[in-house]
């Protein structure tokens, strides 16, 4: 398991949805977890700078290069406490295949054609990378600290501070405050805030995603298109639940998802075959149906992006 800071909060992510860097030893030189975290470049993975620290993205978003940078910070701390520890991090999804969202037509045609909205083709492509989550690999730090006698085990646990588990709690855990994660938590993301802080930018982000809402399902042309596009659906015999311009794109795909009892067992190859079959022909109703809506909604969605019910 790895441990991801998002917002402000601990969480443990699956090392099954990331991809292991194969660097070294962690750096050395300088204590700054910034200064070790290698030159930023454009474009693709995490990549070993010299030294063995992580080279941020330059593209990438923001909470994924602040977790970079806490990751070579926390090899620095750790190195300076006489252990060993290799930064890890995620490998963002490559853009060239696009998932089926239709932000690019050409490419959400081509990947609904072969997986329809990605629900039953991981039984029928159990090795594809595109639909299939990679299986959970080893964290190179739980090997090196299995290689380590008791006593030094646990010494590393008390150098590297890390949070194990995230319970229900008004206030949230926090990881030892002389631990390496903490350390690196400080230099990166700097001083904890407030539960009082916290609470206002919470509510400060609801307002702008309330009002990002509006400004999506209130403008004219893209009413005018979700309309056109609720009754192409119509046409081909889809049953329309919304026609607000946050919902519609996903509709017909969380009903798909939706008619899949929650107790159901995995389908065999042949009947996810059949399933996958009838879901390719709705996905690609679907995306054909609102590819005027897509085109112009995307754009707009970038200038509000919108994160809340979807509609």
């Amino acid at each position: 398991m790895i441990t991801l800071h998002v917002r402000g909060m601990w969480v443990l992510a699956a090392v099954g949805v990331l991809s292991l860097s194969a660097c070294g030893q962690s750096g050395s030189g300088s204590s700054d977890g910034r200064e070790d975290a290698g030159v930023t470049r454009a474009g693709g993975g995490p990549s070993a700078a010299a030294g063995g620290a992580l080279t941020v993205p330059e593209d990438a978003e923001p909470e994924t290069k602040n977790h970079y940078l806490m990751q070579n910070a926390i090899a620095v701390c750790m190195k300076e406490r006489g252990f060993v520890y290799t930064p890890v991090a995620g490998v963002e999804p490559s853009e060239e295949s696009d998932d089926g969202e239709g932000k690019d037509y050409a490419l959400a045609k081509k990947y609904r054609q072969k997986y329809g909205f990605g629900i039953h083709s991981s039984v029928v492509y159990p090795n594809d990378p595109a639909v299939v989550v990679p299986e959970e690999k080893t964290d190179p730090n739980d090997t090196y600290r299995s290689s380590l006698p008791a006593a030094q085990q646990k010494a590393y646990d008390k150098a590297l501070g890390e949070l194990k588990a995230i319970y229900d709690k008004d206030t949230p855990q926090r990881p030892p405050k002389d631990g390496c994660v903490a350390k690196a938590e400080l230099k990166v993301l700097g001083p904890v805030k407030s539960k009082a802080e916290q609470e206002r930018e919470n509510a400060e982000q609801q307002e702008r995603d309330r009002q990002a809402g509006q400004a999506l399902n209130g403008d004219p042309r893209l009413v005018s298109l979700a309309q056109e596009y609720a009754a192409c659906l119509r046409e081909e015999g889809i049953t329309v639940t919304t026609t607000q311009p946050t919902g519609i794109g996903d509709m017909v795909k969380f009903q798909v998802g939706a008619q899949i009892p929650s107790d159901a067992e995995e389908p065999d190859a042949d009947e996810a075959r059949t399933l996958l079959t009838r879901e390719i022909d709705l996905a690609l109703k679907d995306l054909d149906c609102g590819k005027e809506f897509r085109a112009a909604y995307w754009p707009k969605y970038e200038k509000n992006p919108y994160v809340g019910n979807n509609g």
